[in-house]
């Protein structure tokens, strides 16, 4: 399985387009540095979270075992995109 890993994006190119959407060549870099960031709540976050796939999540409240989840299934297969969360 292969990592994939954020380059940081070229100073010599705009990182915003006029309209100030972000630059198309930085969409993926933008992507891969928000999914590395945990999102964290209170609880499980299966039915209550949605994300996209690979996101962490942290319980505060979690003990030994039951503080982190990824979302690995886009959605439950009947369109719920807050399933999907496993504890590992």
């Amino acid at each position: 399985m292969a990592i994939n890993q954020a380059t940081a994006p070229d100073s010599n190119r705009p990182f915003l387009e006029e309209d100030l959407t972000l630059a198309v060549q930085n969409r993926s870099w933008a992507d891969l540095v928000t999914l590395s960031i945990p999102i964290i709540g209170t609880g499980s976050p299966e039915g209550v979270v949605d994300a996209p796939i690979r996101q962490l999540y942290m319980d505060d409240a979690g003990t030994a075992s039951t503080i982190l989840y990824i979302k690995r299934d886009t959605d439950d297969g009947a369109g719920d995109k807050t399933k999907g969360w496993f504890l590992i």
